[in-house]
């Protein structure tokens, strides 16, 4: 399995990288981040650079690139900060699900304008007794002749208040069928009358934010419904394999930058007149960290470079999300254990990667959910 990018890979990923380097500066990160700032300032760069029309065909403004061009983009983008990758990922994935199952029109209405900067979108799926379980919403949404009214509430909704921002929101549209028949999926600007976001504080990702968005008698046209009415589930499911690929790039990017920090920091500094990376036992810790992320990486490669192929890659993309968050978790907690009192002081980067590393086995699907669905992959029928 060749690996190697080729001339336009290569290209990308070099510009990408100079142009986060001059933005996204340990300055910018620390202010954002402790101020819950969200980066509008980078988002304006990619949308220039045409990242956010890289996965969308040429007819509505994009560019036509593969699983594998968002994954050379998500793990540049992780190398920075994982929350980047959140910001860039939440518009693409949400794009590509109204590619995948919304009318053309809505596809030439909506489409063009996330291409070119003018909307974002996000996710409201998870509720307080809707986690892993997302069929158990309760969020309800009620036929009124041509148009629907929303009443419910959502929680742990990521850049929800961003400027510009249209959430694609799953909700119940008939509780009298079994679960995966009775959801829809709508958009739903976060301006509209009756929509209230209270932003929650959280222990990291903190520049994008997480918050709670309150439905009362939430009146949107059905020309918001994307796909079948009950058909949310599918839409649901329709970009799952291709998001969680590009979640795994983002992780290892991050995972790779922890490795380089605690690296640079254990040849610098230096104990008993030598530098603690010439310690067997620090050594051996930053081997394994890297070996970690280089596993990591080969799985997140070989999940992309099937489903590339049009291949099913469930198993494959499955291990890779759960390896890959667990490995960046992992990672995270050595680098802060590396450098010491000084991972715990504000001023340097290692508190907030791990920070932000401690989500990502929750986060788009647990770690006990993986498991499970790697097993159902491999015949055990685990409920």
């Amino acid at each position: 399995m060749d690996f190697d990018l080729n001339e336009e890979q290569t290209i990308l990923r070099d510009n990408l990288r100079k142009m986060m380097d001059d933005i996204a500066t340990s300055d910018y990160l620390r202010e954002h981040d402790e101020n819950g700032l969200y980066p509008y300032e980078v988002y304006e760069k990619w949308v220039e650079m045409g990242l956010l029309g890289l996965p969308f065909p040429e007819q509505y403004g994009g560019y036509g690139g593969d699983v594998i061009d968002m994954a050379i983009v998500s793990e540049e983008l992780g190398r920075k900060a994982y929350p980047f990758l959140e910001a860039y990922g939440l518009s693409a994935f949400s794009g590509l699900t109204l590619l995948q199952n919304g009318s053309e029109e809505q596809k030439k209405h909506y489409l063009p304008k996330l291409i070119n900067g003018e909307i974002r979108m996000s996710i409201s799926m998870t509720e307080p007794d809707a986690g892993s379980d997302a069929g158990n919403m309760r969020t309800l949404a009620v036929a009124d002749g041509d148009s629907w009214v929303i009443n419910g509430q959502k929680v742990f909704s990521t850049a929800a208040d961003a400027k510009n921002n249209i959430i694609t929101l799953y909700c119940k549209t008939d509780n009298d069928v079994p679960y995966q028949k009775g959801i829809t999926a709508f958009l739903v600007p976060n301006d509209t009358p009756g929509l209230e976001i209270r932003r929650l504080k959280t222990f990291g990702c903190n520049m994008l934010g997480l918050s709670e968005v309150f439905f009362e008698n939430v009146r949107v046209s059905d020309s918001q419904r994307v796909g079948e009415v009950n058909g949310g589930w599918q839409c649901m499911l329709s970009g799952l394999m291709f998001e969680r690929i590009v979640t795994s790039a983002g992780y290892v990017g991050n995972a790779q930058t922890v490795v380089d920090q605690a690296l640079e920091y254990a040849k610098e500094r230096k104990q008993f007149g030598k530098p603690i990376g010439h310690s067997q036992a620090i050594a051996h810790m930053l081997a394994d960290m890297q070996t970690n992320v280089d596993a990591s990486r080969m799985l997140m490669l070989r999940a992309a470079v099937k489903l590339s192929k049009g291949e099913n890659a469930m198993r494959e993309v499955t291990q890779a999300k759960l390896f890959g968050s667990e490995t960046f978790a992992e990672v995270a907690n050595q680098g802060m254990q590396i450098m010491g009192g000084y991972s715990y002081m504000m001023e340097y980067d290692m508190q907030r990667h791990y920070r932000d590393a401690r989500s990502t086995t929750i986060a788009a699907g647990t770690s006990q959910m993986q498991r499970n669905l790697i097993a159902n992959t491999m015949g055990l029928k685990v409920r």
